[in-house]
């Protein structure tokens, strides 16, 4: 009898290699678990979720915008009633002294409240008490003019205390809004390089929260651009005022000093009258 060398056992290619469908497992239950875990976020996706979830540095230049903001309207509550006090105050000075005819009595008028009509009235008066015994009347309105010039412009000054941090920051807020934004994203493409996937709902939250800052520069910016301009056109307004009481306290001094010269002038006459 011959023996026969047993065949080769045949084993099917199939059972050698893990199937397609094992081999693909792993990367789909990964990517599945982050899918679940975003749409667990995105459920969860609010302003105050995305602050908490952000970076450092945006959180950094979210609450400095909202800072911002808040200093914003700070500034035009004060401004509001600061106008609105004292636009009504001189319009009632001005009212009081239209019919004065010395500056004592344009001073009795008013009595000791404090407006810049006031503080334009004592430089008038200083300014003739100074200049007694002089007869220059041109000399003494020019010095009085130049007075009247300092307090307008300190007034001006005063008035518009606090619109240059209004401008400020109606013009860089969008700027570091934008600024916290690319450095989100930045951190959100780092965070698909290390997740390895491009799937929305996985880099969804990221760039929102990296959004988020250019809304707050915005929500910032809009209003302090808006009343900055309000205040433009007030505080315009309201130098024009301050301009027609500096009027009024040079129409007084003029009067004062004609009176004086006419007062002198009859002085004389009736001396010479006796003699």
């Amino acid at each position: 009898t011959t023996l026969q060398a047993p065949a080769p056992s045949t084993v099917p290619a199939s059972a050698m290699a893990p199937p397609a469908s094992e081999a693909t497992a792993v990367p789909l239950e990964r990517e599945g678990r982050l899918l679940k875990a975003a749409a667990a976020e995105l459920r969860e996706l609010s302003p105050w979720s995305m602050f908490k979830s952000a970076d450092v540095l945006v959180k950094a230049v979210m609450i400095g915008l909202a800072f911002a903001s808040l200093v914003t309207w700070t500034i035009f509550i004060a401004k509001m009633i600061e106008l609105t006090v004292v636009q009504r105050r001189l319009r009632a000075a001005l009212t009081r002294i239209g019919d004065a005819r010395s500056l004592a009595e344009a001073q009795f008028a008013l009595g000791a409240k404090g407006s810049v009509l006031s503080s334009l009235l004592a430089a008038a008066m200083r300014e003739a008490r100074l200049s007694a015994g002089i007869s220059s009347d041109a000399g003494i309105k020019e010095r009085a003019a130049s007075r009247f010039g300092e307090i307008v412009r300190a007034e001006a000054r005063r008035i518009r205390l606090g619109m240059g941090l209004l401008a400020t920051i109606g013009a860089t807020s969008p700027f570091v809004g934008l600024f916290g934004t690319v450095w989100g994203i930045m951190n959100s493409f780092i965070g698909i390089s290390k997740s390895q996937t491009t799937n929305l709902a996985v880099v969804a939250p990221g760039i929102a929260e990296a959004l988020l800052a250019t809304a707050l520069g915005l929500v910032a910016a809009i209003p302090a651009v808006i009343i900055y301009n309000h205040f433009a056109r007030v505080t315009k307004g309201y130098l024009e005022l301050v301009g027609r009481a500096s009027g009024a306290a040079g129409r007084l001094l003029s009067r004062d000093l004609d009176r004086t010269h006419v007062s002198s002038v009859g002085g004389s006459h009736s001396r010479s009258a006796a003699e």
